[in-house]
């Protein structure tokens, strides 16, 4: 139980940390973003952006959350369904500024890639086990 509970409390942590250093990356790498973000304005290519910092979020959460629990099938579950929880209200407060193709991706996207990238890490853990145990 205390490591599912870790597994979720660092699959957080991860998910926050990523997204702040590839925002970081697209306030100071892409030309505009850090004007049209305090307004939320962003143009396709800078929507299309941030989305893809939340897929590699959502599955570096996952992969960390497989690698510290690598037994609870259910913990990548609850820690997307807490990411998508923390994330709705934003999303319902920020309704008007994305289209809605948008908002449905971003939250549609958020459990099914924490799961993915929980799996991604237990079947390369099994491998990396299994290579050590037949070598």
């Amino acid at each position: 139980m205390k490591r599912s509970i870790l597994a979720v409390v660092a699959g957080l942590a991860v998910w926050v940390v990523v997204a702040s250093v590839l925002n970081r990356g697209l306030r100071m790498g892409y030309l505009g973003y850090a004007g049209a973000e305090p307004m939320m304005t962003f143009t396709m290519g800078m929507k299309l952006a941030r989305l893809a910092l939340g897929v590699v979020a959502s599955l570096a959460a996952g992969v960390a959350t497989g690698l510290i629990a690598p037994s609870a099938r259910k913990v990548p579950w609850v820690l997307g369904a807490i990411v998508l929880a923390l994330f709705i209200p934003a999303h319902v407060h920020l309704w008007t500024k994305f289209p809605i193709w948008y908002h449905l991706f971003f939250l549609g996207t958020l459990v099914p890639l924490v799961v993915l990238g929980a799996t991604i890490s237990r079947n390369c853990f099994r491998h990396q086990i299994q290579a050590q145990t037949a070598g």
